[in-house]
This record gives structure tokens, sequence and C-alpha cells, in this order.
């Protein structure tokens, strides 16, 4: 089906922008507030390798809890509707920003834990816009549809970054600070809860009842496993969240400590980033999807993106970056939207909520296991995080063309 002006992929796309631009503003600002040298969080004795650790494990306490909220949220909705789930996700999300800033300001470690693991149990909304977007689209429509999605998710990295590079700097207003972008954040999803509220219509026609737990994230994992097609396609999901978590989570570390960027230039560059996103999913992912179909355009958007990656290490010349990310952005761009679209065609419609439940829970632990492990790499090397991406992402390449290309995708029934 083609989506009309009516849609409520409308509504959607500016939810996912806002909340997307809310993400993107606290980019620059959260290792800055660890490893930048004229940050006062941390007391002068406090060893790089410690804030280093406490880095890589507060990074992985938001999809730890996104772990076990994605599937969590995703069947309520197939229970309940996606709006009402799409609401309390924000409101739990909106609290999580403002409890962050509090965190900021006592200079409270426990509390900036607290008020990171808060979000990530309701940032599992994003399987319920996925669902959203499967209940009104067919398997022909579903990539420029969910391209649509990754358009906004790009113009949210245009200028959610800059925006909170430059909320963060007191030398622009006086008053600002590294609180001041979550502030900010937290106003800008109360206008998210407001925009679902008032204009987005319920798109779920036929609700479903599946058994809930808080543990759901681990049956997700086992069932993504135990049956052999989606075991392959969960691993390539895996792989390459875990290679995209390596490199996302610290990134910024590594343009701190090696090319002394501030916090403003890390919110220009990844701006720079979000704009090629944003062409990539808005124009050539919307095309291409006329043309050629997920399963022909995967084996060479990942295997750039490994590729680009590990480019990464290549610079001492920080300007070389600004050649190098469009390269990922572009990668991304189309690895994104056609990879949850052949993740969504293995079920049949009743288990989109499900089925991308399982997706999210992947991509969850992809981004769970990385600062664990990048914490410590980066006591030795802030070059191994970048290594251990572009590693991950080449192997998900590898499995997906070699193992699962050859097999057949049609839909199944997922337990």
């Amino acid at each position: 089906m083609t989506v009309r002006s009516s849609s409520p992929l409308i509504p959607i796309f500016f939810t996912v922008f806002l909340d997307m631009l809310g993400v993107g503003i606290i980019i620059p600002v959260i290792p800055a507030l660890f490893f930048d040298a004229d940050s006062s969080f941390f007391l002068a004795e406090v060893s790089r390798d410690f804030r280093s650790i406490m880095y890589g494990l507060l990074m992985a306490s938001f999809p730890f809890m996104q772990f076990f909220g994605a599937p969590l949220l995703g069947s309520l909705s197939d229970r309940f509707g996606r709006k009402p789930l799409l609401s309390t996700s924000l409101a739990g999300t909106m609290l999580g920003y403002l409890l962050f800033a509090y965190a900021i300001g006592t200079g409270s470690l426990v509390l900036l834990f607290i008020s990171r693991m808060l979000p990530g149990f309701f940032g599992g909304n994003i399987s319920i816009v996925y669902s959203a977007i499967a209940d009104v689209s067919d398997e022909k429509s579903l990539p420029k549809n969910f391209g649509i999605v990754g358009m906004s998710f790009g113009l949210g990295f245009i200028l959610g970054p800059t925006i909170g590079g430059i909320l963060a700097d007191s030398t622009v207003v006086s008053w600002f600070g590294p609180a001041t972008p979550f502030l900010f954040t937290a106003a800008l999803t109360f206008v998210n809860i407001l925009l679902v509220k008032l204009r987005y219509r319920e798109t779920l026609r036929t609700r479903r009842h599946t058994p809930l737990n808080p543990f759901m994230g681990f049956r997700n994992v086992a069932t993504s496993f135990a049956v052999p097609r989606l075991r392959v396609i969960f691993t390539v999901v895996l792989l390459i969240s875990l290679g995209f978590s390596f490199f996302t989570q610290f990134f910024s570390v590594l343009l701190i400590e090696k090319f002394s960027y501030s916090v403003k230039d890390i919110g220009f560059l990844f701006g720079w980033i979000g704009i090629w996103l944003v062409i990539t999913q808005g124009v050539f992912v919307r095309r291409l999807s006329k043309i050629f179909v997920p399963k022909a355009i995967l084996p060479v958007s990942i295997l750039i993106l490994s590729l680009a990656v590990g480019a990464l290490l290549l610079p001492n010349n920080a300007a070389w970056f600004y050649l190098v990310n469009p390269l990922i952005a572009v990668a991304q761009g189309f690895t994104s939207p056609n990879l949850t679209t052949v993740v969504s065609v293995q079920a049949g419609m009743e288990r989109q909520g499900e089925i991308l439940g399982i997706n999210q829970s992947m991509m969850s632990l992809g981004q769970m296991v990385p600062p664990l492990f990048a914490g410590y790499l980066n006591t030795i090397s802030g070059s191994l995080p970048m290594a251990a991406a572009a590693a991950c992402i080449f192997t998900g390449w590898l499995v997906y063309v070699l193992i699962f290309r050859r097999k057949h995708t049609g839909p199944i029934d997922a337990g």
C-alpha cells in the first residue's frame, strides 16, 4: 500500500524526530563529562582508567534496561495498542532526563546511573514505532517507510549534537552548562507527549494477547537462536549492533582524548554525519527501494560500513573525519531500514510487535556489551574500540553473505 498524507506516519515522523533530537543533544555532553580536562564532575585525582570504566558501565546501563523494556513494550502495544504505550514510554523518558540534569548538578554518580537506566527501559519505544509502521505498510513499502523514519533520525542528528554542544558551553551563555541540554531534552519530550496525544491515531487493527514477563528479553534472545531462519538474521543484527555501538559510544572519547575536540566540535561533526544520513534515508533509500530488494542492498552497504569504520583508525589529522564519516552515514543509512525490513518480513502481520521486539532485544544486547569491553579496551588504547567496531560489522557481513542470503526468508511462526 502507499502511505497517504493522512497516514499516521506523519505524527510518527515528528515523534521520532523529537525523540532523536533529544538523544542527539546529549551525544557530545556525556563523554565530555567524563573525559574533558575542564569537567568538574570528577575530582582531579580520579584516574583516567576509572573514568573510562565508569563511562563504559554508564553507556551499558541504558541498553541494559532497554533490553528488558523493548520487548515488553512491544508486546504490550500488541495487546493495548501503540498509542497508550508510546505515551507512557515518553513520560518515563522525560523523567529520566530531568533526573540526569539533577545528578549533574549534585555530582551524584549513582543518580547518574539511575537516570540513564530509566529512559533506557522506556526508550524501548522504538519497537512500538516500528510496529506502527508495519501496521500501515506492506512488504514493498516497508523499506521506504522505515527510510522515512530513518530520515527523521538523521534530522535529529543534524540538530541534536550541535544544539547539545552549544547548550553545554558556558562561553555561549553564562548560565549554560552540562545539565542544560538535559533540561531542554526533557522539554522536547513533553512536546512529544502532546504530539502523540493530539495527532497520532491508533494503527493496531487486531489486538494479540502475548504472555508478559520481566525477563522476556532473555526469552527473545533464546527464540532468535532457536528458530533456524531467525537465528541467522538475528546473528547479523547482533553483530552489526555490536560494531556500531563500539563506534557510536566511544568515537567521541577518541575525538576528545586524541584530537582535543570540544563539546561544540563533536556536535558539529555529528551534525555533518546527520546531514548525510538524512540525504541517504530521505532520498537514496526511497529511490533504490523501487529498484532493488533489501537482500540485494545489504551485502554492499554492510561491507562499506565495516570498511569505513575501520578507516577511522588511519588519520592523524582530525579533518579526515569529515571525509570518512559521510561514508559511515551513507552505509548505515542503507543498512538500518533494509535490515529492519528483512527482519519484519520474517513473520506475519499479527506478529510484528513480537518480532520487532525481538529485533530490538538483539540490538539492545548489541548496544549493552560493547561499552563493558570498550571501557577496558580504552584504558589500553583509544583506537581499540574502533578496531573492534570494524571487526564486528565485517563479521556480520560475512554471516549475511555466506549464510543468510542462501536461505528463503518468507513469513514463519516465531513460536
